[in-house]
């Protein structure tokens, strides 16, 4: 078993601030086996009809068990109650220590009568990322990566399987989709799904997007909705301070992972011209892991010249970020422009060929460049990290 002390070590820091600890992400993405990675816990299947009718009785349950156990509730919201479990857990039994799992975030379920606000810390599980790649995966071909995706099963095989992304799909939406949201088109669903798989980083063209899954725009924006919710897509808005220069309104749409754009576009090897697109999937995955989703922007003018990711604290303080294979064709045009409305920020640029921190000045402008490792560094430091 693949350890993942990342991981382990962001639930062990959200317990010091909260008793409980939501772990949602996409089917097959390690919840499970991240889950029995913790060190001497009890691990709950709430599949099973028999932990089902133990705790049927929550308040008998938690009370024979000693002071700091912790319990993980897998798949919780197979349980008739899983709110009323939670919550007398976290309020009655506050010296627990309690990691529940689902797909999605537990606004999502009518099972959920209370969402637990205040009491509990979320935490989002991406596909691998490049740094768990070359640390705990022991994978270090890049290309790799991409073609195969962050899921664990994929990732780890010699070969890419495109059965395993075709019957995902099938899986997620009878198992998440379908139960969770009552959406009976699977034939438009699954159209939609792909589409945006296929053109995942570009811009929202809701219009377009309806015509070719032969479903009205309303739809699309619901499925939108619900594709969210489940992590399968992240939705980036643009940043702007309301010129008529800058984009304001249309998003970009990213798909959860690289193996499945891959897949839907129908590669079976990575290109020279594919990893630098591919790449800044990747930076996202980091980024959303954390940087809360709320300070997360792209910036486009009108004239198209674009900054791949923009963080925003404030309006003094913006953190420019352009994605990049090789670091040397970086051109500082883009960034200049943007500096010139909003001046205050660091400018980075994140390249998986920069070995070690380094910072280049252009005339009056500065830039740092980072590898994934160093930039985590200087996410974890700067008062962007989530919860911070």
């Amino acid at each position: 078993m693949v350890q993942r002390p990342f991981w382990l070590q962001k639930i062990f820091q959200a317990w010091e601030k909260r008793s409980l600890v939501w772990l949602s992400g996409v089917r097959r993405v390690g919840k499970t086996t991240l889950a029995k990675m913790i060190p001497d816990v009890l691990y709950l299947n709430c599949d099973l009809p028999s932990v089902q009718r133990e705790l049927q009785e929550p308040e008998f349950f938690y009370r024979s068990l000693p002071p700091g156990t912790r319990i993980v509730f897998d798949e919780i919201h197979r349980l008739e109650n899983p709110s009323m479990v939670l919550k007398i857990g976290t309020d009655e039994f506050p010296h627990l220590k309690i990691l529940a799992t689902g797909s999605s975030t537990l606004a999502v379920s009518r099972k959920f009568r209370d969402t637990l606000t205040g009491r509990k810390i979320e935490l989002h599980l991406t596909p691998v990322l490049w740094n768990e790649c070359l640390e705990n995966f022991q994978i270090p071909n890049l290309d790799k990566r991409f073609l195969h995706g962050g899921l664990p099963e994929p990732l780890l095989a010699s070969e890419k399987d495109p059965y395993f992304f075709s019957e995902w799909l099938d899986s997620f939406y009878a198992r998440d989709i379908q139960e969770l949201f009552g959406i009976r088109n699977r034939v438009g669903f699954l159209k939609l799904i792909q589409l945006l798989m296929r053109q995942s980083g570009g811009l929202a063209d809701y219009t377009q997007l309806a015509r070719l899954a032969e479903i009205n725009r309303v739809t699309v924006k619901a499925h939108l909705e619900a594709l969210q919710i489940t992590h399968a897509i992240y939705l980036l808005p643009p940043f702007h301070g309301k010129s008529r220069r800058e984009l304001t309104r249309r998003p970009k749409i990213y798909a959860f992972d690289t193996g499945f754009v891959t897949f839907a576009r129908g590669w079976d090897s990575i290109r020279e011209e594919d990893r630098g697109y591919l790449w800044e999937h990747l930076v996202l995955d980091v980024l959303q892991t954390l940087v809360h989703r709320s300070r997360i922007y792209f910036w486009r003018d009108k004239s198209g010249n674009e900054i791949d990711f923009v963080l925003s604290l404030n309006r003094s303080r913006t953190v420019c970020i352009e994605c990049k294979m090789n670091p040397d064709s970086f051109q500082p045009h883009t960034i200049r422009l943007f500096r010139k409305r909003y001046p205050g920020g660091e400018n980075i640029v994140i390249s998986p060929l920069v070995r070690a921190p380094y910072t280049r000045q252009y005339e009056n402008l500065i830039v740092q460049f980072h590898s994934i490792f160093s930039f985590l560094d200087f996410l974890n430091s700067s008062q962007f990290a989530t919860g911070k």
